[in-house]
């Protein structure tokens, strides 16, 4: 299977290069990446277009900053592969990981495949405490209303088969991505949804962390709407 690796970027000149490198490194893979800038002014835009436009299949240049979840949906349409996996553009997570987030699909056991920070058996950086409570609450909350049973619905490892997702109609443009494409694949009938581990280098805000406590109200709106309201 051809897998799109789907890389939203905002302000990532620190990390993007290395994320890339590591991204390419998995020879195991046939892949295509798709890199989305999202109106970066640091600094990252100039660095695509210089080096890494020529590493990457495609790049898309938004004309304004809109969001994660807007930058996936246009990833989304230019994806090719029978499956596509979601990367950010920052360096919390490892892609080491993807062979163990294809697995259940490339073994067919799976339709989607989540990854968690929160099962045990991998390395995870140790940072804010009620970063992580939001997190846990988030996912409590939104397993509460799908009868899912996901340890980290908020985590931004998400691999689906392209015809799944192709056919859902998402609409945040921010981070209300995430439960918002858990919500409506809850809606799916026989939905085989899987769960991972995966290793998590968390950066702080200093580091360029940008998800903030208004991110959350943001997501537990969106838990609601989706599920219940939509």
């Amino acid at each position: 299977m051809k897998v799109s690796i789907i890389i939203p970027c905002y302000n990532e000149l620190n990390f993007l290069n290395l994320l890339i490198e590591r991204v390419l490194e998995q020879k195991n893979i046939n892949k295509e990446i798709i890199l989305i800038d999202d109106f970066s002014n640091d600094g990252t835009r100039n660095l695509i277009k210089n080096s890494l436009s020529k590493k990457v299949t495609k790049v898309i240049y938004n004309e304004k900053n809109y969001g994660k979840g807007y930058c996936i949906r246009k990833g989304i349409i230019e994806a090719s592969g029978e499956v596509i996996l979601i990367q950010d553009a920052d360096l919390e997570y490892s892609p080491y990981d993807y062979e163990k987030l294809l697995k259940p699909i490339f073994e067919g056991h799976a339709d989607a495949v989540y990854g968690s920070r929160f099962k045990s058996g991998e390395i995870t950086r140790v940072l804010y405490f009620w970063h992580s409570l939001g997190n846990k609450f988030l996912t409590l909350l939104s397993n509460m209303l799908t009868n899912f049973n996901l340890t980290d619905m908020e985590n931004c490892y998400k691999v689906f088969k392209s015809e799944i997702l192709k056919n859902i109609e998402l609409k945040e443009n921010r981070f209300g991505f995430e439960p918002e494409i858990t919500a409506k694949l809850s809606k799916l009938n026989d939905i085989r949804l899987f769960e991972v581990s995966t290793k998590y280098y968390g950066r702080t805000y200093k580091e360029g962390k940008k998800i903030t406590w208004k991110d959350g109200f943001v997501a537990i709106y969106c838990i609601i709407k989706y599920k219940i309201f939509n």
